[in-house]
């Protein structure tokens, strides 16, 4: 299971740096075209907000595996360390159960009829181009953390 946490990781940030690049040049050339050239580019908006959501999906679950989330510590600090690892299974396995839940209910949302149907406003893409990223990003969140869990049985730590 590391292995394939660690290999969708790889493609998590090779394409998370692909689509900043994309984000940042367009940003860039929409602003030189509407300011310099008197000549907006109509559909750099709607790019640079898939391309966002793209980012952020997969920097989510980039910051799941490394775990880089949020947390207060406060009170787990003070807990002797075997019962601080049982409370982090714990805690891997609740979140696991809601990461199962809006994967389920996010693939039921991307194969519904009204997702199907549906273009963007400037482009006329399938949004499901930009919605499935939702589901992608969860899935591979799924991943991370099944394999963070593994290793905190294995080995008391999460790599």
């Amino acid at each position: 299971m590391q292995f394939v946490s660690n290999l969708i990781e790889h493609v998590e940030k090779t394409v998370s740096i692909i689509l900043m690049f994309a984000m940042a040049v367009i940003i860039i050339a929409a602003v030189f075209f509407r300011y310099f050239l008197n000549a907006p580019i109509f559909w750099a908006g709607e790019v640079s907000i898939f391309l966002m959501i793209w980012i952020s999906f997969l920097g989510g679950s980039l910051g799941l595996k490394h775990k880089s989330q949020a947390a207060v510590l406060i009170l787990v600090e003070r807990l002797p360390r075997e019962t601080q690892r049982i409370l982090n299974v714990i805690i891997h396995i609740l979140m696991l159960g809601f990461l199962l839940v809006l994967i389920y209910y996010s693939y039921q949302w991307l194969l519904s009829s009204n997702v199907a149907f549906q273009k963007s406003t400037a482009l006329r893409m399938p949004m499901w181009i930009a919605y499935i990223s939702v589901p992608t990003g969860l899935t591979f969140s799924f991943i991370h953390l099944t394999s963070n869990l593994i290793g905190i049985v294995q080995g008391g730590e999460a790599k």
